[in-house]
């Protein structure tokens, strides 16, 4: 029989447990967060990461400070922020290749994408899309795989570099066609968008930073890598509509801490970027980009990035695709 002294004891007890959380909620943030962006300054990474800065200083009343850490493809500021104190002062932007296509194509990775990091948030998400030469005598996926099975190998593609982003999501969608194509790997998207505008390789998979060229006619949008089709060209189909059911890539900017940080300090940064996604100059930021906002909780994001690792790691395997850092 439980007495009415150790019950309060035992009340006693859970409030002194759940003390420290509810103090560290209640006191964070006393200071300025660090925000470390893996990549350059003026980078699509470096545009959200310093949009959520500015609008989460003003709800956690202190400045998120941005920090670019570059190189090796993200993972140096990466991996510095995986070993920084787990206390919610210093947090990362994440995207599909630090919390993805690395970890399916490197043979050694200096952080573990999963073990190494909390989720905080899903902060955008964008649609890859499959853009063909201006010269391409077609308009459609189903034209693009059609003439690749009419002359198998004749086409080139061009990718921003062995074991990128766009890289696998064009080897995917090769595996899924059933085609072949010769990969041409560029340093960066900048040239090889000015190969494929000339007409030097036939076509690729490019982000947001494609929209421009796509608005202004100079290359073909032949499908979206999104579920459901983009609402920012509606009358685009998908890829998985035009014959290749399943296929799906994203870009994406996610929020994330050091494991380690206690709950209640992520829980707070969750409502943060809550906040700043409710206010309208983040939004007409992230649309001024091509970035649609996502938002939500921790896992949402947690479960992209386990999906990401499945999903490029498999096609990495099926292709040989195998990098030295």
């Amino acid at each position: 029989m439980t007495t009415p002294k150790a019950l309060s004891g035992a009340v006693l007890a859970t409030a002194l447990a759940l003390q420290p959380a509810l103090a560290q909620e209640g006191d964070f943030p006393n200071r300025p967060i660090r925000l470390v962006l893996p990549f350059a300054a003026g980078g699509g990474a470096d545009a959200v990461g310093r949009l959520f800065a500015q609008q989460m200083s003003a709800d956690l009343g202190h400045p998120v400070v941005v920090e670019n850490i570059t190189g090796a493809g993200g993972m140096i500021g990466t991996a510095r922020a995986a070993r920084a104190e787990p206390d919610g002062y210093t947090l990362l932007i994440g995207t599909p290749s630090t919390h993805g296509t690395n970890s399916a194509v490197y043979t050694k990775l200096s952080y573990d994408p999963i073990k190494d990091f909390r989720p905080v948030s899903l902060l955008a998400t964008s649609p890859l899309m499959l853009i063909a030469a201006p010269g391409f005598q077609g308009s459609t996926v189903r034209d693009l795989i059609n003439a690749a099975k009419a002359s198998p190998g004749a086409l080139a593609y061009g990718s921003y570099g062995l074991g990128s982003i766009n890289h696998l999501a064009i080897e995917m969608f090769l595996s899924a066609a059933g085609i072949q194509a010769n990969h041409i790997p560029y340093k960066g998207s900048a040239p090889a968008m000015t190969d494929l505008i000339s007409g030097q390789i036939q076509f690729t998979i490019d982000g947001p930073t494609a929209l421009g060229f796509i608005r202004s006619g100079k290359v073909k949008l032949l499908g979206t890598g999104s579920a459901q089709r983009w609402a920012t060209f509606p009358d685009t189909p998908t890829i998985a509509e035009s014959g290749l059911p399943g296929y799906e890539a994203l870009t994406w900017f996610g929020m994330f801490a050091p494991a380690g940080t206690p709950d209640a300090v992520v829980a707070r940064l969750n409502r943060a970027v809550d906040q700043a996604l409710a206010n309208e100059k983040t939004r007409a930021g992230l649309a001024s980009m091509g970035l649609d906002p996502a938002g939500g909780a921790p896992k949402k994001l947690g479960e992209t990035v386990e999906a990401e690792i499945r999903k490029w790691t498999a096609i990495a395997r099926e292709k040989s695709i195998r990098l030295d850092p």
